[in-house]
């Protein structure tokens, strides 16, 4: 008879084959019932010897203790959006791309697989074992949800295998599948318990709990499908990177497939949309990658995508309903947008209650009237929109729809500037747009004030207390506290989150600023220019706006618009005299690498062409893809080809990757 140790190490062991079996190989071995036995059996044998019990024991996926708030975990290498194609004529072009900036006639390789329609996640295992996992975020720092991660079955806490990565970020999307999903809104109605829009939506608030233990009674699946950093293995190839995961024990795709060139793409596209429908979970698309990771180097990517890379977007699907009644929205810049009410419908898995109506010109192109039946369809499977009026179903006696000349927040006259379709309040004052306002400035890629949610601005915007901005940041716990659903020891979380959040950066300070056309990325490549002085931007003027790279006509000219209005001037002032900081540039005039370019070319061994380029910018160098004369040093790996030759021809300093390396040190 075998001892209690023994057990427990046999019961672990079979427990982990079977969840291989299950979620890796997609061949389970035996049925719920004798898994649930064996899984039983082991938690009682824990229970008696708690000596006994280990973190990666398949019973210790769960925490239990709620956790007070998460964390944050910067990503090693950017978690990067994807390009999209809309159509075989944009894969094609793709590929066509793909191929010039190779140059090459011969057909690419491609990994091919489903656009999962989840939430992107980031999976963390040192030496093969699982330490951290977080969300995308914005792509640079995203949520730590490491507990809530380990609830999944499907997620393997130890690596399998006998040479596994001392290092290994694996990116994956985690999904809940659509019978799961039917049972689980069933759940939720016989508890009188809100039910779920979307399978997507359930997702990612699963994987919010502060409660690991609702995570876990929740049905999330995983698939993996991309590298982070790695170290301790050397993949070649990403089909070799996927087999390698599998290896491991990670959940991979098994739609997932290797095709040769641009055609290929699209017969794999077309035969995803003709299956989309019965498919166990949902997609909004596929996915398109170059397969040879020398290439992905060679092609590199943009601020915010990789150029080897792209999605192909499925079209967009359809159904008809009645518009019940039209309504107009004020947004933050005053911006007034009719909305169309429309008799609740369902399409792609959410019920559909609203559409946007974009602004008049759309309405009379259409000739959109309240009860109307009307087409619509989810572009991009997100945002519902009226694609025509079945006007053999229009009722008699309707007549055309006219957007009000006066803002339905405030009832001030509405402005439509000359060469816009929208019509704006240019109220400042108007209570709609202050509350969008201050939405968009507490947001969480702003100035992140965590628990200042929608109902609390809207009440203190209503009562009075928050008239602009820097308004938030005389705010005292007792007017908190007096809110209505609002207790003290919510005020006094949410007093902290708003002074925590006083040491931020220029670039998420002007983000939140909500200057028209200034987004996220704008914001950074302006934190550059600038070196984060508030008081250089605020002086700037078109003409130097329009030297900055990627800042265009239409940006500056919204920027020096904010900076004309003389309240603008005042909030940002009183924003600064109230407490908040911005962290400040720092740049070195004596680095070490200033005035140097650099020239990557063939395959480096110890790190990525992305993460070198990365260590020269930060050292003040810089790096291009083309050799010329005034390239200072061209490092060459194996495989250099025409930039090598071309550097020989120009006299250009040739080194290897270690000479590049001993020049970092």
């Amino acid at each position: 008879m075998s001892t209690p140790t023994i057990r427990v190490k046999e019961l672990r062991e079979i427990i982990e084959q079977h969840n291989y079996n299950y979620y890796s190989l997609d061949a389970p071995s035996i049925s719920d019932g004798e898994y649930d036995i064996l899984f039983k059996e082991l938690e009682v044998l824990e229970a008696e010897h708690p000596e006994l019990i280990t973190p990666d024991s398949p019973t210790q996926r769960v925490g239990s203790e709620p956790q007070t708030g998460f964390g944050t975990i910067q990503h090693r290498l950017p978690m990067l959006s994807l390009g999209n194609a809309m159509n075989d004529d944009e894969l094609i072009a793709f590929d066509e791309r793909m191929k010039k900036g190779l140059g090459t006639d011969i057909d690419i390789v491609y990994i091919s697989e489903p656009k999962i329609d989840g939430l992107g996640v980031e999976l963390v295992y040192e030496h093969g074992t699982y330490i951290s996992g977080s969300t995308r975020g914005d792509g640079f720092i995203g949520e730590d949800i490491t507990q809530n991660l380990r609830t999944i079955r499907s997620l393997p806490i130890k690596l399998r295998g006998e040479v596994i990565p001392t290092l290994l970020e694996v990116r994956g999307e985690v999904f809940i599948k659509k019978d799961d999903f039917a049972t689980l809104n069933k759940t939720q109605e016989r508890e009188e318990k809100p039910v779920f829009a979307n399978a997507r939506n359930a997702a990612a608030g699963s994987l919010r709990q502060l409660d690991s233990r609702i995570t876990a009674s929740r049905p999330l699946s995983l698939y993996c499908y991309e590298a982070g950093k790695i170290e301790g293995v050397i993949f070649e190839t990403h089909y070799k990177f996927l087999l390698g995961l599998k290896d491991f024990g990670l959940p991979v795709n098994p739609l997932i497939e290797k095709v040769n060139g641009g055609r290929k793409l699209i017969a794999y596209y077309q035969k995803l949309e003709s299956i989309r429908s019965e498919l166990p979970y949902d997609i909004d698309g596929t996915v398109f990658k170059i397969n040879d990771y020398e290439q992905r180097d060679k092609l590199g990517t943009r601020s915010r995508s990789p150029r080897w890379a792209i999605a192909g977007k499925f079209k967009a699907q359809q159904t008809t309903t009645a518009i019940r009644d039209i309504i107009v929205q004020v947004g933050r810049t005053g911006a007034l947008t009719p909305v169309a009410k429309l008799a609740p419908v369902l399409l792609s898995g959410v019920t559909v209650t609203n559409a946007t109506l974009h602004n008049q010109d759309e309405i009379d192109r259409k000739d959109i009237r309240i009860g109307d039946t009307v087409l619509i369809e989810r572009a991009g499977d997100v945002i519902p929109k009226v694609v025509q009026v079945i006007l053999k179903k229009r009722p008699k006696d309707s007549i055309p729809y006219y957007i009000d000349a006066h803002c339905p927040a405030c009832a001030h006259k509405s402005f439509k500037p000359d060469g816009e379709a929208v019509a704006r309040c240019i109220n400042i004052s108007c209570p709609a747009q202050v509350k969008g306002r201050i939405h968009h400035f507490v947001s969480k890629l702003a100035m992140n004030i965590d628990g200042l949610g929608e109902k609390i601005v809207n009440q203190l915007v209503e009562t009075g207390l928050l008239k602009t901005i820097d308004d938030i940041f005389v705010l005292k716990q007792q007017m908190l506290a007096d809110l209505e659903g609002l207790g003290e020891k919510s005020a006094e979380n949410l007093i902290q989150a708003i002074h925590e959040s006083k040491q931020t950066t220029f670039a998420r300070f002007v983000y939140a600023l909500g200057i028209r056309n200034v987004g996220e990325h704008s914001a950074k490549l302006l934190e550059k220019h600038y070196k984060g002085s508030i008081k250089k931007f605020q002086q700037t003027t078109v003409e130097e706006l329009e030297t900055i790279d990627e800042i265009g006509p239409t940006i500056a000219q919204t920027v020096t618009q904010f900076w004309q209005d003389t309240n603008n001037r005042i909030m940002v002032q009183n924003c600064l005299n109230r407490g908040v900081s911005l962290a400040e540039i720092k740049r070195k005039m004596d680095q070490p690498l200033t005035g140097q370019i650099f020239v990557f070319t063939g395959s480096l061994e110890k790190f990525t062409r992305q993460e070198a380029k990365i260590m020269v910018e930060h050292l003040g160098g810089k790096t291009t893809d083309s050799v010329s004369k005034k390239t200072s040093y061209v490092v060459a790996g194996p495989g250099g080809g025409s930039k090598l030759k071309k550097a020989k021809e120009l006299g250009s300093s040739i080194i290897s990757e270690n000479e590049f390396l001993e020049m970092l040190r």
